[in-house]
């Protein structure tokens, strides 16, 4: 196949509008994606419009077929049940966390990443822009962390399992 100067302004168009190198590439028939990515490199094109992402669909619901009894008569399917709200409550352990202060030190400021030790929770209090932004510096009992914070930090799989229904179902009504 000869990239003629028709096909290389197709797939200048295509390019500049986001497409990937398989799409251009189906696009023209009888070149490969890596055939599209090379002549790319080559014409040294550069600036997309958008990066070429793939479509995200929404995942399709499986929808019950009818059964069909042994004397022909068409069954229908029950109807499905909406799934049950789980019930959210405020989460205690955040409010507990918020109230910790981090552990000053012996000259009486918070531990920092240059004051941090390995004997010290590694829990980050703050935002990391913000210049009053510290670590907890207590003892670290369990790992990385205190106490306080090894509860947040580690959970039981059937917890985890539980928050990861309730974020999806809250996501799901948030749309």
């Amino acid at each position: 196949m000869a990239w003629t100067e028709d096909r290389v302004e197709v797939l200048k168009k295509l390019w500049a509008e986001g497409h990937s190198a398989s799409q251009i590439a189906k696009e023209l028939g009888g070149v490969t994606r890596n055939a599209v990515i090379g002549k790319v490199h080559r014409l040294g094109l550069s600036g997309r419009a958008t990066p070429s992402r793939p479509v995200k669909r929404p995942p399709r619901l499986a929808h019950p077929k009818p059964r069909i009894r042994p004397d022909g008569a068409v069954v229908a399917p029950k109807p499905q049940r909406e799934p049950v709200e789980p019930q959210l409550k405020p989460n205690e352990k955040t409010a507990m966390l918020a109230a910790l202060t981090p552990q000053p030190l012996s000259d009486g400021e918070a531990a920092t990443i240059l004051t941090l030790r390995d004997s010290m929770c590694k829990w980050p209090i703050g935002d990391p822009a913000d210049p009053k932004f510290a670590f907890c510096g207590r003892k670290a009992t369990s790992g990385p962390y205190c106490a306080e914070h090894a509860k947040v930090a580690f959970q039981p799989a059937k917890k985890r399992e539980k928050k990861k229904a309730e974020y999806d179902y809250v996501r799901k009504i948030a749309g």
